[in-house]
């Protein structure tokens, strides 16, 4: 295999910076090695060029760009991810500009390039009869419905991410006094999440049945039949199959782990709980995170209001204003024609 500066780069980069120097967790490392296939899938089709003759000099600001609009035309990426492409292409760019300086100037100029902007959409989350709709599916009585009943009650009542739900082992889950879960979070952080009362009977009935025989405290809370810890895939298709069985009401479509996180915070918020509470509760790093969803609540209460409440403020709409030829008239009265 003949080796360029690029692929020793970008070999010392997965191999040894994100890992060891970083300490990055592995779905980081995961979606980073995501990009550069991709780009590398780039440089074949539209460059002609293979992985092994790639350059870092190839690797500038203008080919960033072409390689961020190919994913999105091409590949048909949405634009948040395309976004997190070109994050990850930014952190690579921080590393050679150290590592091997005589590349700086291509660099800085890709470390600058902007963010798409996007319209963003309305965060979704259940009301809750939509949530209790959701919940009463699952069987409790049968083996498999008790172990999917009491995952989607801690997906909820945690607000856990999906990979932080993964993630727990039996050691994780604290059923005495105060109950609790705990949760590590992005950049490995830890954080401690009360349980409610409801949620530590279904975890104790559910610990009774499936790790009555457990040797170990580090095995998964939740498993498969190979007893390995369930995928993020695995909690998706959970969820998406008791939305489908509440369907129409719910839209398994719409329905995704991270709609039962938003959830969570909504319902905290309505309840009065204090946001930065919130934001210690989900984990963000930033109060502004945390926010959104009061400014959603806010906008919210103001359509409620706007088709409820009378509106008593007279109308200020002057006559002529209703009139558009004689609005277009006065529109263009003193403009000059030619």
């Amino acid at each position: 295999m003949r080796k360029t500066d690029f692929t020793k780069a970008l070999t010392e980069y997965f191999s040894i910076y994100l890992p060891t120097t970083c300490g990055v967790s592995p779905n980081t490392t995961n979606s980073y090695r995501d990009t550069f296939k991709q780009l590398l899938l780039f440089f074949q089709e539209k460059k002609g060029i293979s992985a092994n003759y790639i350059e870092l000099r190839y690797l500038n600001m203008e080919l960033v760009s072409e390689f961020l609009d190919w994913l999105e035309t091409s590949r048909h990426i949405a634009v948040t991810t395309r976004n997190q492409r070109l994050a990850a292409i930014k952190a690579f760019a921080h590393f050679v500009q150290y590592k091997f300086p005589e590349n700086i100037e291509n660099c800085v100029d890709i470390i600058n390039l902007r963010p798409k902007k996007y319209e963003k959409a309305l965060i979704p989350f259940l009301t809750e009869d939509d949530l209790s709709l959701l919940l009463s599916q699952p069987d409790a009585s049968t083996r498999q419905g008790l172990r999917d009943l009491t995952l989607l009650a801690l997906l909820y009542d945690s607000g856990a991410r999906v990979q932080e739900l993964v993630d727990l082992r039996l050691k994780d889950v604290r059923l005495t006094h105060p109950p609790m879960v705990i949760l590590t979070g992005k950049g490995r952080k830890v954080r401690q999440v009360p349980l409610m009362k409801d949620t530590c009977k279904l975890l104790d009935r559910y610990i009774r049945s499936f790790h009555s025989d457990s040797q170990s405290q580090m095995i998964p809370l939740f498993y498969n039949a190979k007893k390995q810890a369930l995928s993020r895939y695995g909690v998706t298709y959970i969820l998406k199959k008791y939305a489908a069985k509440a369907s129409p009401v719910l839209e398994p479509q719409n329905i995704s782990p991270h709609v039962l996180r938003h959830t969570k915070a909504m319902h905290l918020l309505r309840a009065g709980v204090n946001m930065i509470y919130i934001r210690d509760f989900l984990g963000h790093a930033d109060i502004s995170t945390t926010e959104v969803y009061a400014r959603i609540d806010a906008e919210m209460k103001r359509k409620v209001f706007e088709e409820k409440v009378p509106n008593y403020t007279p109308n200020t709409t002057m006559p002529w204003e209703e009139d558009e030829d004689l609005l277009q008239w006065l529109t263009q009265f003193g403009k000059k024609t030619f």
